[in-house]
């Protein structure tokens, strides 16, 4: 009795799976793996009874620390908020201040960006620092540190504003005020996060 011939897969579907795996493999490298990682990490900590560990700045030169979410970076000083060059150069290396805003102790605006990369494969370490600040609630402490001395605020509003809305950079009122600003969504240009905090 003869036995019949199995049918040769066809190349063209060969290829098809192919290209199918190779693409699938370039969406998961896309994917913002630093914001689940961030996230995940957070998550487990707030539901976690085991004491997290105080936060030790990384100088008192100038620092931010922001217990709640785990943040912690320098701040490089007087960063240029429109030019791209200059302030992408310093998120590789902390957390900027704005050029011309205040510093800590002077009873201005503090104001200070991470923008979030519109590829998550270009975010490093510090420039995903404030991934997380969309946590931040009212009453929420947030620590800096400036020329060996620490500054403490409280988060006092959060709010979701246009890219175009730099009312923030300037000084408002006439106490102290620290904001924190991020692109988003994390990893998007979209819109930006601002957090405002007041000195305790």
């Amino acid at each position: 009795m003869p036995t019949s011939k199995k049918p040769k897969p066809n190349k063209l579907f060969i290829a098809l799976g192919f290209t199918l795996f190779l693409f699938g493999g370039a969406l998961l490298l896309k994917l913002p793996w630093e914001p689940i990682k961030l996230e995940t990490r957070y998550a487990i900590s707030r539901k976690s009874d085991t004491p997290r560990p105080t936060l030790v700045p990384l100088n008192t030169d100038f620092s931010l620390v922001i217990e709640k979410i785990g943040a912690i970076a320098p701040i490089v000083q007087d960063v240029s908020p429109t030019n791209s060059g200059e302030y992408q150069r310093a998120l590789t290396r902390g957390v900027a201040h704005a050029k011309g805003t205040g510093l800590p102790g002077q009873g201005t605006n503090v104001f200070l960006f991470a923008h979030s990369s519109a590829n998550p494969l270009d975010a490093s370490r510090f420039n995903s620092v404030f991934y997380l600040v969309h946590h931040l609630e009212p009453g929420d402490e947030i620590q800096v540190w400036y020329q060996g001395q620490e500054y403490v605020y409280a988060v006092t509003e959060k709010k979701i504003v246009d890219p175009s809305n730099i009312q923030y950079l300037t000084t408002t009122g006439s106490t102290e005020t620290l904001t924190l600003m991020t692109c988003w969504p994390p990893g998007t240009t979209l819109k930006r996060l601002v957090v405002v905090a007041k000195p305790l």
